[in-house]
């Protein structure tokens, strides 16, 4: 078995969960996965068996698309719900053409702080285990690029749903917390789903608790 599983993350697992989980069912140990999710989000995670991990460097920089559920009104010290929630006292209310010039604002090139509880490794040390143990150290911004949010549905003032088309090391939850900055609202992430990676989408991938291995599951590298 060689090739790329297109796997959608259930809510609670996390991305090395799906591997475990791979790696028991099938016997092989040479399996990865191409981006992150974080737990609560959910959608599709391209996996790699055998010889196809080599290719999920390249899976990990494609254009990806996201359906993100915002927040307005409160601020999480994770940036999303996953984290310790504040109330904003009598925060502004958002109305939608407010919303639509502010996410129009950050289409194109844009600096992003990576997230205290993230993966992302700074002199060695991931930054989610820094945050663990109460510490916070300074991030320089990077740059992304977003190339697409479109707003599906504005439940204001409290939410609205965007869908984001974004390049490779973008961070939806930063995003949500800078576009409530943005609007003077605040804003944490409330659900992300991720429902493309490249030419890869989340219709063609399986839920692995009721995965059956078959050879034509596994797609080759494009």
């Amino acid at each position: 078995m060689d090739g790329f599983l297109l796997i959608d993350k259930p809510e609670g697992w996390t991305s090395h969960d799906v591997v475990a989980y791979l790696r028991k069912i099938t016997g092989i140990r040479r399996i990865g996965h191409a981006g992150t999710l974080d737990p609560f989000a959910t959608g599709l995670l391209v996996v790699g068996v055998g010889s196809a991990t080599k290719n999920l460097a390249t899976v990990a920089g494609l254009e990806k698309e996201y359906i993100a559920t915002l927040r307005f009104g409160a601020v999480s010290d994770t940036d999303d719900r996953t984290g310790k929630i504040t109330q904003l006292q009598n925060p502004p209310t958002v109305e939608e053409n407010q919303l639509r010039e502010t996410l129009t604002s950050f289409i194109g090139e844009i600096e992003q702080i990576p997230p205290m509880y993230s993966a992302k490794k700074i002199g060695g040390r991931k930054l989610y285990e820094l945050a663990r143990r109460g510490e916070t150290i300074e991030r320089r911004p990077a740059r992304v690029i977003i190339k697409k949010i479109e707003l599906v549905e504005a439940a204001l003032p409290k939410r609205a749903v965007i869908k984001v088309v974004c390049g490779g090391g973008t961070y939806i939850r930063a995003l949500a917390k800078d576009i409530g900055q943005a609007l003077g609202t605040g804003a944490y992430l409330e659900e992300l789903r991720r429902t493309r990676i490249g030419p890869y989408r989340v219709e063609e991938a399986h839920n692995p608790r009721s995965l059956t291995l078959r050879p034509d599951l596994f797609l080759p590298p494009q």
